[in-house]
């Protein structure tokens, strides 16, 4: 991780970077139907209410066919039970055919400035046909070929789709050797070793048998889901990139087979400022967990020790959706998770040595997330005033009362939240006032982040149990300037985990990193954008600290719009250049 920011330049990034004020107008704007994105999630619910259904699904925003612009890939259910048939189905399939997830390209065209949104079905012209009961994806280019791969997790075995790069995919899951048969969610792309090859580390949920269904209830007439704690938490899986097509399964060797826990949530970052990528783990239930990498492939949970195990109250909290960005300001990594209703979401602050603070209730996050459970969430700079913003899409896992007496048939749906952040560090929530989009009461899941118009600010991919995806338009970000950066290794694929800084007058100003993980079941743009504001910026350039550790910078890059940087193109700096 690249030197702390100065006391100068944070005051220089005040002084040109405002909030943007909330005038009521909508923020974002829901252009699902407009866009041709037709997929609707099926969970198999009968009424017998099986745990599994109402947990999933993610989805990605991510560029396969490497054409510039973000596609879309979305998670699939299926019918659940041993007797149960679709004419059980309390929400009949809305898809014609068998289940399986969707893969939609972007076909948006522009002209004369302006952006016409078009997806289209390619599912079966890309050989992806994946039938299992879908929880998440994560993305990644394993082979460095320049095109990004998907691996797919579900309640049973997983799937790892290898990109062609014609426009089809090859499930290699047994030739890599990254199966996994349990019950996975979330998954991290991440170079542990800095050898140039991707890794992967898979989040594992609970040992859980839907043959041994359990009933519970929310009173003694209603029925309703169980929780985690009626079954045992799993271990995970981190599996080290060969180099020719297959993986080793090193997850007892790296020490992570140390802790099972209840994972739902993973991150990857440099939380110690050593300058090697650590993986932050969010259990539900139990204790989170701090992989601190040791540089030898194994990894210690510092969780604990950090501040990161639990709350302020020393209480573990039902963790699902995480992120990890720099929201201060002060050149490190701080973490944002979303929980169950009546626990609040938690903001833990970084010191920049891995020790954290809770600043859940001080920050202004903690109350209005009181009567939610969030899932999917991200740090985004919506506005680009420089400053990060949090969006975090909600559905309850218990029924909601209300909503049973009311005769609801799907009675967890909640509305989503937006809140803006400033300069002081604290967050307004702002849902009520940010649009129509925001008013919308889903049981949502995994949210996906990326530039979908490519119009320089972050757009929003919701993904809904038992409901219609959302893709929802960022109506505001492109007012302000922004600079956006496509990082890349020397063999030309997405360099997740490197780490930008944009310098101004020779301060560092603002530190974003490249990631396609986070969020909860779902994989995101993998691209850099640092909002600028409402005022002239002049840039003295860029520093891209490489996951090797290789550090170098580039000048002169021009606002309001996208640059390729490619490793060993730049001007290499030392260490000390950064400090």
């Amino acid at each position: 991780m690249p030197g702390k920011i100065s006391t100068i330049a944070g005051l220089l990034l005040a002084t040109f970077l405002s909030p943007t004020a909330v005038s009521g107008e909508d923020l974002l704007l829901d252009v699902t139907t407009s866009s041709g994105l037709d997929f609707v999630h099926f969970n198999g619910m009968s009424g017998k209410l099986y745990f599994i259904e109402m947990m999933g699904g993610g989805g990605a925003l991510f560029d396969y066919d490497r054409d510039g612009d973000l596609d879309a890939y979305l998670v699939q259910g299926h019918m659940l039970g041993e007797k149960e048939t679709l004419d059980d189905a309390l929400f009949p399939p809305v898809h014609h055919g068998p289940m399986t997830d969707r893969l939609y390209r972007n076909d948006s065209e522009t002209t004369d400035g302006e952006t016409k949104l078009r997806f289209t079905d390619v599912t079966a012209e890309s050989g992806i046909n994946s039938t299992g009961y879908g929880m998440g994806v994560a993305s990644g280019d394993i082979d460095n070929d320049g095109y990004p791969d998907l691996y797919v997790m579900n309640y049973g075995s997983n799937v790892l789709w290898r990109n062609l790069g014609n426009g089809r995919f090859e499930d290699i899951t047994d030739k890599a050797g990254v199966d996994d048969a349990r019950w996975s969610v979330s998954a991290s792309f991440v170079d542990i070793d800095r050898d140039g090859l991707l890794d992967l580390y898979v989040a594992n949920y609970l040992k859980h048998d839907i043959t041994k269904h359990k009933i519970c209830r929310m009173s003694k007439r209603v029925i309703d889901y169980c929780g985690p704690s009626y079954n045992a938490g799993e271990t995970d899986r981190l599996f080290r990139n060969l180099g020719n097509g297959r993986f080793e399964d090193i997850s007892g060797k790296s020490g992570i087979e140390k802790h099972s826990g209840g994972a739902l949530g993973v991150i990857a970052a440099d939380f110690n400022d050593d300058d090697w990528v650590d993986l932050y783990i969010a259990n539900d239930g139990v204790s989170n967990l701090l992989w601190i990498n040791q540089h030898d492939g194994t990894f210690v949970d510092e969780a604990l020790l950090g501040g990161v195990a639990v709350n302020r109250d020393g209480m573990a909290e039902g963790s699902m959706g995480v992120d990890a960005q720099d929201y201060d300001g002060d050149g490190d990594n701080d973490i944002f998770i979303t929980h169950f209703d009546q626990e609040t979401n938690t903001l833990y602050v970084n010191d920049g040595s891995g020790w954290f603070e809770d600043e859940s209730v001080a920050s202004g996050l903690g109350n209005p997330s009181f009567q939610h459970t969030g899932f999917g969430a991200a740090w985004l700079d919506l506005d680009n005033d420089g400053w990060l913003d949090l969006y975090t899409v909600n559905g309850a896992v218990k029924k909601k009362e209300a909503l049973v007496l009311a005769g609801d048939p799907y009675p967890l749906h909640e509305t989503n939240q937006l809140f803006l952040g400033d300069a002081s560090g604290a967050y307004r929530d702002v849902s009520a006032r940010a649009g129509a989009a925001l008013g919308v009461s889903q049981v949502s899941r995994g949210a996906a982040f990326g530039d979908v118009d490519n119009d320089g600010d972050s757009d929003i991919l919701v993904a809904n149990n038992a409901g219609k995806v959302q893709l929802l338009l960022n109506a505001t970000g492109q007012d302000n300037n922004w600079l956006g950066l496509v990082l890349q290794t020397e063999t030309g694929r997405d360099a997740l985990g490197a780490v930008a800084t944009l310098i101004y007058d020779d301060d560092a100003v603002l530190v974003r990193r490249s990631r396609s993980d986070g969020s909860y079941a779902s994989a995101n743009d993998p691209r850099v954008l640092f909002g600028l504001g409402d005022n002239p910026v002049k840039l003295a350039g860029v520093e891209v600290l490489w996951s090797d550790g290789a550090r170098e910078r580039w000048h002169e890059l021009p606002v309001r719009r996208y640059h390729t940087l490619r490793q060993g193109s730049g001007k290499t700096l030392r260490k000390e250049s950064f400090e």
